[in-house]
C-alpha cells in the first residue's frame, strides 16, 4: 500500500493536528531549501518560544522555554531523535536510540502470522508472531508529518500505514504519533494510535519507552526506577541477560501498578532523571528492562481485540525530573489518559480514543480501545481557547478544563 500523503495523514482520521486549520502557518515556517539544518537552526532561534521550524532534510526542531527536541521523519524514523532531547534547566541529554520509537504490530505465541525469532539472547523465551511489518523505524525511511506552533505549545504529527502483512490479513493499518511539548514543562506528551484494517484477537505495538539506555559498565547512568518493581542499580546491567531473567512486566501476572512509570537517573551530581511514563497502566502488555550491549526498555501496548476500523491508544508522557516523587505528580496530572489531539489553538488528551471525525479540523470521535465497549462518558482534559466538536457535540475550550463527554451523540 502506497504512503499516506501529508495532506491524507492529517485527515486520515485520528488524534492530532488539523493540517486544515493551520496549514498556512507551517507552510510560513518552512525555510527555503539550504545545505543541512543550518538555515532551520538560525530560523528557530530568530523565533520567539516556543518555536519550531522544518529544515532541508525534513526534521523538525523544535524549542520551549524548558526543552529542544527534534523529530525526524527521514532515515531513523518515529519519535524523537536521537540525543536531540535536552533539558535547559540543567544541559542533560536523552542518551538513547531514540524516545517513543515504533516497531511493528503483534499477536503473542509461536503459532499464525509471520515468524519471530525467540529462545535466544535477544529475545528470550517470549514467543510471538508479527502481523503487520516492516519494522516502522528501520524500513519506513519516511513517514508523514506536520507542525503547528501555538500560543503556549508545539504538536507535531506523525503517520504511516504498514505495507505488509501475515498471510490472510491485509496490509495498510494506521500508525499515527501525535506530541504535544507545552511551556512551562520538562516533559513532552507522546500518544500512539493504531488504526486497524484486520480483525485481531490480540494485538500489540512495539515501543520503545522512553528509549534505550546507551552505556558502556553504566557509565552513562545511576540507576533504573521501574514503578512495578523499585530501583535497580546501574550495576545490575553489567551484562548480558535475556528479557524474562529480570525486571519483566507482563500485564495480568502480579499486581498491576498504580502507576506506569520506568526511569533512569543519569550519572553526575545535580542530573535529572529522564522518564518514560504510561498514564493508563492498563494498555500496557509488556515491558522489558534487560541488557543487550545497552538497556533495552522496549514497551508493548494495546494487547486488544479489533474489528477492521477499530483503533486502540496509549499517552505518555516523557520527560526530566528531579526525583520520582516529582515525575508521580506529573503523572497524577494526567492519569488515565489514552491519546491526544492539537490544533494551533489548542489541545485535547482524554481516557477514550480520539478519532477525527471527517475533515473539518476540530471534530472528533471518542471510541473505545479495542472491540470494547465504551463507558456512559469519556474524560477529556483540554488547554487553550477554541471551538471543538466531540462526539457530535460542540464544546468550547476555555483553558485548562475537565469536559465529560457522553458516548453517545
Amino acid at each position: 500500500m502506497s504512503k499516506l500523503s501529508r495532506r491524507n495523514l492529517l485527515q486520515a482520521g485520528a488524534t492530532g493536528i488539523a493540517m486544515l486549520a493551520a496549514g498556512s502557518a507551517m507552510a510560513a515556517q518552512e525555510p527555503p531549501a539550504a545545505q543541512g539544518g543550518s538555515a532551520a537552526d538560525s530560523s528557530a532561534r530568530a523565533a520567539p518560544l516556543p518555536r519550531a521550524v522544518r529544515g532541508a532534510d525534513e526534521t523538525i526542531t523544535i524549542e520551549t522555554d524548558c526543552l529542544a527536541a527534534k523529530v525526524q521523519p527521514r532515515g531513523y524514523t518515529s519519535g524523537i531523535k536521537q540525543d536531540s532531547f535536552i533539558d535547559k534547566k540543567t544541559g542533560a541529554g536523552d542518551g538513547s536510540y531514540g524516545l517513543d520509537i515504533v516497531d511493528f504490530l503483534m499477536e503473542p505465541g509461536a503459532e499464525g502470522g509471520l515468524p519471530y525469532e525467540f529462545n535466544n539472547a535477544v529475545h528470550g523465551k517470549l514467543a510471538k508472531h508479527y502481523v503487520e511489518l516492516p519494522q516502522l523505524c528501520t524500513q519506513a525511511k519516511r513517514i508523514d508529518s506536520a507542525f503547528v506552533v501555538g500560543r503556549d505549545f508545539v504538536a507535531v504529527r506523525q503517520g504511516w500505514r504498514w505495507t505488509e502483512a501475515a498471510p490472510g490479513l491485509k496490509p495498510g493499518s494506521l500508525w499515527e504519533q501525535t506530541q504535544v511539548f507545552p511551556m512551562g514543562c520538562r516533559y513532552v506528551l507522546s500518544s500512539d494510535r493504531v488504526e486497524s484494517v484486520n480483525a485481531y484477537k490480540n494485538v500489540f505495538l512495539r515501543i520503545d519507552m522512553p528509549g534505550h539506555i546507551r552505556h558502556k559498565g553504566g557509565d552513562t547512568f545511576e540507576e533504573v526506577y521501574l514503578s512495578y518493581e523499585g530501583r535497580i542499580a546501574a550495576s545490575d546491567f553489567a551484562a548480558d541477560f535475556p528479557p524474562e531473567a529480570r525486571h519483566l512486566y507482563q500485564r495480568g501476572k502480579g499486581t498491576m501498578p498504580e502507576r506506569f512509570i520506568r526511569a533512569r537517573k543519569i550519572r553526575g551530581a545535580g542530573r535529572p532523571w529522564l522518564a518514560g511514563m504510561t498514564l493508563d497502566p492498563r494498555i500496557v502488555y509488556e515491558a522489558w528492562c534487560h541488557q543487550r550491549g545497552y538497556v533495552c526498555m522496549i514497551e508493548e501496548i494495546g494487547g486488544v481485540a479489533m474489528r477492521p476500523g477499530d483503533s486502540f491508544a496509549a499517552l505518555h508522557l516523557i520527560g526530566y525530573f528531579d526525583d520520582t516523587r516529582e515525575m508521580e505528580t506529573a503523572w497524577d496530572r494526567y492519569q488515565g489518559m489514552n491519546s491526544l489531539a492539537a490544533t494551533k489553538d489548542f489541545w485535547l488528551a482524554s481516557d477514550g480514543v480520539l478519532v477525527r471525525d471527517g475533515d473539518a479540523g476540530n471534530r472528533w470521535r471518542l471510541v473505545a480501545q479495542g472491540d470494547a465497549a465504551a463507558p456512559a462518558r469519556w474524560k477529556v482534559l483540554t488547554h487553550g481557547q477554541g471551538e471543538a466538536v466531540l462526539n457530535g457535540r460542540p464544546a468550547r475550550i476555555e483553558g485548562d478544563q475537565i469536559l465529560y463527554v457522553p458516548s453517545q451523540p
